[in-house]
Formats: C-alpha cells, sequence, structure tokens
C-alpha cells in the first residue's frame, strides 16, 4: 500500500471520493470508492493519517468510524473548504480541496460529536419538525374555515376556538363533507400535541442528567430547550478563544464591510447555528418582557435607546457569551452583584 499522510474525504450517499497526499504532498491516492469500501480502504492503509472531511450529512458517524482505525480526523465547515476548490465542483475537486484545507496550520474545525450528543441534537430536530407540522396544520385549519367566514384572532390559543366551533352540533356553516375533513385535521393537532409533550418530556430528562444543561440553565433566558440544545450541539468550547468568538460563531454579531481601511458595521450576520441563534433569541425576549428587565441598569439603557427587537439580539449576544463562560469553567451563572 502507498504511504499517505494526508487524505481528503468527499463524502456521499453511495460514492465516496477519496484524494491521498504523502508527506512531500505528491498526489497518491486518487479514486472513488463505494460506501461498503470505505472502511476497509482505510483499515488497509499502512500507517494512520490525518483525513478531513467537510461537516456534513453523516460526517460525525463517519468520522468516529474512522478515529476508531486509529486515524486523526478533522471536520471542516463546508464553506472554508470550498475556498480551495478549483474551477468546476466535481468529487475529484472536493476531495483534493479538502486536503488542501485540512493541512492548513489557521484552518479552523467542527468538533466531532459523540453519538449521545448526535441523539440529543437529533432529538431537538424532531420537535423542530413537529412543531412545523403543528404550524401547517393550524394555518390549513384556519383557512378553510375561513373560506366559510369563519375567522379568529391570530395566535395558536385561539385554534381551540375553531376546534369548539366544529365540536358545536347547531353550527351548520361549513358544509356536510368538508366538516368531516376539518375534524380529522383537529384529530391530527391533538395527536401533534401528544407527541411533541412527549419529545419536551425525553429532552428535558436528558438535560437533567446532563452537567452542562445544568449549569447552563442557571444562566436568565436559559430554558430547559435552550441549555440542551446548546450542550448537544456545542461540542467543544476551547475551540473558540473567548466568548466573543463563540456569539460571532453563532451570526449574533455585525457584518463587516469594508475596503481601504474604512469599515461598515451592518447587519448581524447570521451565519453558524440558525437553531440556537433562534433560541437565544427568543430566551432574549422572554427576559425583555419580565419585570426585572427595567432594573438592570445594562437592559435598561438599551430598551431607553434601541427597539425591543434590536434590544433582543444585543442581549442575545450577552446570553451567549455568558454560555461559553458556563461550558468552559463548569460551574454555574454567578450574577454580579448590584452596585451599592
Amino acid at each position: 500500500m502507498v504511504k499517505v499522510s494526508t487524505i481528503g474525504l468527499d463524502i456521499g450517499k453511495k460514492v465516496f471520493q477519496v484524494h491521498g497526499v504523502d508527506a512531500a504532498g505528491m498526489v497518491t491516492v486518487n479514486r472513488p470508492l463505494r460506501r461498503g469500501q470505505v472502511l476497509a480502504f482505510f483499515a488497509k492503509l499502512a500507517a494512520p493519517c490525518l483525513v478531513g472531511l467537510e461537516a456534513c450529512a453523516t460526517s460525525h458517524y463517519w468520522a468516529r468510524e474512522l478515529r476508531k482505525l486509529g486515524h486523526a480526523v478533522r471536520l471542516i465547515a463546508p464553506a472554508y473548504a470550498k475556498a480551495y476548490v478549483r474551477r468546476n465542483k466535481t468529487d475529484a475537486a472536493d476531495a483534493a480541496g479538502i486536503c488542501e484545507a485540512v493541512s492548513r496550520p489557521a484552518m479552523r474545525f467542527v468538533g466531532i460529536k459523540t453519538p449521545e450528543q448526535q441523539a440529543a441534537a437529533g432529538l431537538h430536530k424532531v420537535r423542530t419538525l413537529l412543531l412545523k407540522q403543528r404550524t401547517m396544520t393550524s394555518n390549513a385549519l384556519r383557512s378553510l374555515m375561513a373560506e366559510f367566514g369563519i375567522v379568529v384572532a391570530h395566535g395558536p390559543q385561539h385554534v381551540g376556538e375553531l376546534v369548539a366551533l366544529l365540536a358545536d352540533p347547531h353550527e351548520h356553516r361549513i358544509p356536510a363533507p368538508l366538516h368531516d375533513g376539518l375534524k380529522r385535521l383537529v384529530d391530527t393537532l391533538a395527536a401533534l400535541a401528544e407527541q411533541i409533550a412527549a419529545v419536551d418530556a425525553q429532552i428535558l430528562g436528558w438535560g437533567r442528567a446532563d452537567a452542562t444543561c445544568r449549569h447552563l440553565i442557571t444562566i436568565p433566558g436559559y430554558g430547559p430547550i435552550l441549555s440542551s440544545a446548546m450542550a448537544a450541539m456545542v461540542v467543544d468550547p476551547t475551540v473558540f478563544r473567548s466568548g466573543r468568538d463563540f456569539a460571532a460563531s453563532l451570526g449574533l454579531v455585525p457584518r463587516q464591510d469594508g475596503t481601504g481601511g474604512k469599515v461598515r458595521l451592518g447587519p448581524i450576520s447570521k451565519r453558524g447555528n440558525g437553531y440556537l441563534r433562534r433560541l437565544l433569541v427568543n430566551g432574549a425576549m422572554a427576559v425583555l418582557c419580565g419585570r426585572h428587565a427595567r432594573k438592570d441598569p445594562w437592559l435598561a439603557k438599551l430598551l431607553a435607546t434601541k427597539k425591543r427587537k434590536v434590544a433582543a439580539v444585543a442581549l442575545a449576544n450577552k446570553m451567549a457569551r455568558f454560555g461559553w463562560v458556563v461550558m468552559m469553567r463548569q460551574e454555574d451563572f454567578r450574577a454580579r452583584p448590584a452596585a451599592a
């Protein structure tokens, strides 16, 4: 077997592309592999090597399997690997670009999730999907009943009024064929509510068993959903130099555009994990709507000079930095003593 020191692996559903170089940077391997041949190929290598993969679907599974074979595995964000792809996008070009990117000393890598962390993160995706299905079903119920002049106020809390109208035997504004179909939508909503409650209970149970989640939930604005999502999706907080870098990775800082020495700050970049960013902003809005928001001098000044949603994003940035410190120190949040 030829000697390989660095490999770029472009993963797919069925076909994988391998691009390997030796210590001198000369290409020694450049071939496609079927899914069933991948682990056998890496097991036959003469010595462990550095393997780079894009952080995409199934990448954490392959990273764990290759680690078991003794290889050093690094996951790269697809946006960072794309800069090293030359000309047309093909599997061979992608693998070569990954191989080049993983050898760069300044490259930033993605932490590899454990099976437990990946399962917890997947549970959050199941919850998000169920919430979307509930929203779609309630919107369908609203629109179909509005066709017959039955309209209620906005918000999920008012959907019960529509359900009550369908259950009323004296309500005859909706013809019989559609009336039966709308009852099936009501049954779907009830089933989705039960499933969401069950998933929430599972997330809460996982959070109670995780030490990082128990520390995170002590931060103001952090609930069980946000705390468990942060503990599951932020694999290694040490890859960030500071809490400010962590907040920037979630897209909670202004986007910078400039040239000629002039830098202009725009809206937030919205890069990184959009799910965590959304939960942080929702938690910040909950803090701002609380009765103690005006008692905090920083928040009071922020609310006096900025719009509420702008203030929520600024507070979400601060909450992200608090979360990074708590994860690094593995201790509960301690509020700053009030000034005399």
